[in-house]
């Protein structure tokens, strides 16, 4: 933990807010229920929740400066060369209609349209474990032509609207440029539909395995005929599936049937000097299919572009992580700067227990055959840290006048609520 927090403590200039930082990380690692500004301080033993507030929306200090840092940890542990990005995108599901990008929208979180705040993020899957490195908030279009509301949540003046796909290709862009080591990248058909969002990866001579939907229309014949996806899959002899392992799942390998057709043009076709491509997945119970629109800058194989599609899912795997075990969807926070250093300091603490599990996993070389034991989980990290580096507060005096002083707090506030619709119904 001290050195992932150790990484960014120079971006404080003052040792005030550098405590208070590492305090909140750990804060977010401890087993409190819900990881607000209010528990969190209880938890650090504080007597009033200012400190953590002010570092969320006063302190000076850089959340993509310490992002920056973040990622020249994680790299420095997982980085490969044939690692991979993954995009993907998440929505914390809102009350309240103040909260920095927050609107009715669709949310895979609800799996339908809710009033959300929906953040675009950025994985990376190396050889020896995964990750989130970069986060962006998405901003709707209600809100970027509304700029009044825009300088009340704090969104600079500068920023205008960004569609997912391009906050996703901001994220690659800027990932790259810092020299981070990497050879693919995957996103779902949200993604992958996009040519824009394609033709960047192939700007970066990124190889990508992007998921599209059955609908997406595949050039063939040099882009001189487009036919549906789910229409070339049907018309495949039995001949053309291979079953592989996708990876690893928690019940073993991941068996799918696969096809894959290297007849693919681009859209445009230029002469991008790379092998474009459709893989099919089928899944072997079900038979239900699965596209994926490929390109690679140099020849590639099947088992690559099958291994590629099955890391896209350490991002499904590192939101169930972040928000279960670090709190990432619990902030209670509205503003533009505030949003991203929270969850940039909760993507600190994702990182303390991915490279906590990778590292115990590099040490352990008994067989689990042998030891009835499963190589730790990032759940039973977080367990572990608790247990032998977090020391939770046990004065009894502390939780009485954390009590109280909640108990006081909420008094005010319902007074205040109550004055307040006194005076708005005595108003003629």
């Amino acid at each position: 933990m001290g050195g992932v927090c150790g990484s960014f403590a120079g971006r404080f200039g003052r040792v005030e807010p550098r405590r208070t930082a590492a305090a909140f990380v750990a804060g977010l690692l401890s087993d409190v229920e819900v990881k607000t500004c209010w528990q969190l301080a209880e938890q650090a033993g504080y007597a009033r929740p200012d400190a953590m507030q002010r570092l969320l929306y006063r302190a000076v200090w850089d959340a993509d400066a310490v992002r920056d840092d973040l990622r020249t940890v994680i790299v420095d542990r997982f980085g490969a060369p044939d690692a991979v990005l993954v995009v993907d995108e998440t929505g914390d599901l809102k009350k309240g209609v103040h909260s920095v990008g927050v609107q009715r929208q669709y949310t895979g979180t609800a799996g339908r349209i809710e009033n959300a705040q929906v953040g675009v993020f950025l994985g990376y899957a190396g050889r020896d474990g995964h990750t989130l490195i970069d986060r962006r908030v998405y901003l709707p279009v209600s809100w970027t032509e509304d700029r009044g509301r825009c300088q009340g949540a704090g969104v600079p003046d500068e920023v205008e609207f960004a569609t997912k796909s391009e906050l996703a290709a901001d994220m690659i862009t800027a990932a790259v440029d810092a020299g981070v080591p990497v050879a693919w990248a995957a996103a779902d058909e949200a993604y992958g539909n996009s040519s824009v969002f394609r033709a960047h990866l192939r700007e970066h001579r990124l190889g990508y395995v992007l998921a599209v939907s059955r609908s997406h229309l595949v050039p063939l014949d040099g882009g001189k005929v487009k036919v549906r996806a789910d229409r070339v899959a049907a018309d495949l002899p039995a001949s053309a599936w291979q079953r592989r392992s996708a990876g690893a799942g928690s019940k073993g390998p991941r068996f799918y049937d696969w096809a894959w057709l290297d007849q693919v043009t681009t859209d445009a076709d230029p002469d991008d000097g790379g092998r474009h491509s459709l893989l099919i997945r089928r899944n072997t119970s079900t038979g239900e299919l699965a596209f994926y629109r490929c390109w690679a800058p140099q020849p590639a194989t099947l088992a690559q572009l099958v291994r590629v599609a099955g890391i896209r899912w350490t991002v499904e795997e590192a939101f169930q992580a972040a928000k279960s075990q670090v709190g990432l969807d619990q902030h209670q926070v509205r503003r533009w700067d505030s949003w991203h250093r929270f969850t940039t300091l909760a993507l600190a603490a994702l990182a303390v227990l991915a490279i906590c599990a990778a590292d115990a996993a590099a040490g352990d070389t008994d067989d689990s055959e042998d030891t009835g034991l499963i190589k730790l989980t990032v759940n039973e990290v977080r367990r572990l840290i608790n247990t032998f580096i977090i020391r939770p507060i046990s004065d009894l005096a502390h939780r009485l006048h954390w009590s109280q002083w909640r108990r006081r707090h909420q008094a005010r506030a319902r007074r205040s609520h109550y004055t307040r619709r006194l005076n708005l119904e005595l108003q003629p």
